[in-house]
């Protein structure tokens, strides 16, 4: 009986296309970050993969078009991400919701540090990748954010929908904030955050309601 020969040393077995792909987009995404669409090149982000040019190119065909599935992978997960995490808990009243989706953006940023870099440097290119991000996940805040309003007579209406860029613009900032010094923990940006925008708005609609009219 013949017995079965032992592989020898040599090149490694090739990945699957879909391996490699994942690896050169992860990679993509780092270096984009990084450096920018300008700055990045080909074999940097290969070397980062760990495979070749060659492999990059017959992947993904250019840089450009690199960049703009590098970026498309990137939204998608952001929003898959942060919508799942937000669109749930029922039974959570209003500021424990919001704090949990302050919570939950920040946890992203987190995991993923090269997403803003990434998402802002689109933005630059002429890529509106983060003003789509931000629109596709206010259609989820705002269905939810709206029952748990009216839990305590609020009917913001549009205002809804200035609310929401709010909160994102605010909860960005923050993230992306150079503190002098040790930051703040980050418990505590959160809370921040859920008391002045929660709070704020209940203020505003138990002594000037007027302001949410006018903007309804």
């Amino acid at each position: 009986m013949a017995i079965p020969r032992k592989r020898g040393p040599g090149r490694p077995r090739k990945l699957p296309v879909e391996d490699q792909r994942a690896l050169v987009l992860a990679a993509a995404r780092q270096v984009f970050a990084t450096a920018g669409v300008q700055g990045a090149t080909i074999e940097q982000i290969a070397r980062q993969a760990g495979l070749s040019r060659q492999a990059v190119y017959e992947l993904f065909g250019d840089k450009t078009h690199l960049f703009e599935q590098a970026v498309a992978d990137l939204e998608e997960q952001a929003y898959r991400t942060i919508a799942e995490r937000g669109s749930g808990d029922a039974d959570l009243d209003l500021k424990s919701w919001a704090r949990k989706n302050y919570a939950n953006l920040f946890a992203f940023v987190a995991e993923h540090p090269e997403a803003m870099p990434l998402l802002q440097e689109a933005e630059r290119a002429g890529n509106p990748a983060l003003t789509r991000l931000r629109a596709r996940l206010a259609e989820v805040y705002q269905e939810a954010s709206a029952r748990r309003w009216a839990a305590y007579g609020v009917e913001p209406g549009r205002a809804d929908v200035a609310l929401v860029a709010m909160y994102f613009a605010m909860t960005e900032t923050l993230v992306n904030l150079s503190w002098p010094g040790e930051p703040p923990d980050r418990e505590a940006l959160i809370d921040l955050l859920t008391e002045f925008t929660i709070g704020g708005v209940l203020r505003l609609h138990g002594q000037t309601p007027e302001v949410i009219d006018r903007v309804r």
